[in-house]
């Protein structure tokens, strides 16, 4: 394995709990990483603005990924490229998810748009991007500038099933994937998280195979196939598992940090 220059994180169900708190394990991991001149940076489905909470304790400096590498952000939140989901098939992809039932939401680049406020997921996401919903009745006035719609539910074999179907409507015309289990989301096309990383690559100068990428969902994937070493967390489904060179233990057993230092420290050492 070639040296690791940098690592690149999934956020939720990797780098923090499963009530979305960051442990001091992880924040000195990356502090140890910083310490080793090895880069560090973040990719998630969270919106920009649901990453903040992060930039401090972690120290980040390099370009973060947003919408599961739909678009690059500074720490600072400034956008360096964005793309939007075709106004066709977000308009698609919204009638598909209403007709399997789920809980609709919107982003547009700085805007969490809700139509239901009692959402079964609403508290949550509430609590994870520390932000509050603009509630409507209509997403039309939306959907020109769509960064990211999700669909809901506590059925999450009927958003299995949703998955399915809306990526069979779409064909191309979006990104479809789970980033969790209750979550299907809809981004835009060409673009993910392994796009985000080849990016990444390209303006650091780090080839890809010196870089370490750590995820637990199949929204993961398009990096775990492009880098030099990929991580799953023990909480990862077995398919993911399967893609990856390491499992570490679980997001609930700091298994970023341990990831860190036994998979990718101990190894440079």
């Amino acid at each position: 394995m070639k040296s690791i220059a940098l690592v690149i994180s999934d956020v939720d169900g990797t780098l923090v709990t499963p009530d979305k708190q960051l442990t001091e394990a992880s924040v000195r991991a990356v502090a140890l990483l910083h310490e080793r001149g090895i880069g560090f940076s973040i990719v998630s489905s969270r919106p920009p603005m649901g990453m903040r909470m992060l930039v401090e304790p972690l120290r980040l400096s390099l370009p973060i990924g947003a919408f599961s590498g739909g678009a690059m952000a500074t720490p600072a939140l400034t956008i360096i490229e964005q793309h939007v989901v075709p106004q066709t098939a977000a308009t698609q992809a919204i009638a598909m998810m209403e007709r399997f039932g789920a809980d609709i939401w919107l982003y547009t680049a700085n805007e969490w748009i809700a139509r239901n406020a009692a959402g079964d997921y609403v508290p949550r996401e509430k609590r994870t991007i520390l932000a509050e919903p603009t509630i409507v009745s209509d997403f039309t006035p939306y959907l020109d500038r769509a960064c990211k719609i999700v669909g809901s539910s506590k059925d999450f074999a009927l958003l299995a099933e949703c998955e399915t179907a809306t990526r069979k409507a779409l064909g191309g015309g979006a990104s479809v994937a789970r980033s969790q289990s209750y979550y299907l989301d809809i981004t835009p096309p060409n673009v993910n998280k392994g796009t985000f990383l080849e990016a990444l690559s390209t303006r650091l100068g780090i080839a890809p195979d010196a870089i370490a990428v750590l995820g637990d969902m199949q929204n993961d994937l398009a990096m775990f196939c492009k880098a030099g070493l990929a991580i799953a967390m023990g909480n990862a489904s077995d398919e993911v598992k399967q893609k990856a060179q390491h499992v570490t233990t679980s997001n609930a057993e700091d298994g970023f940090a341990h990831a860190v230092t036994r998979c990718i420290l101990q190894d440079q050492s």
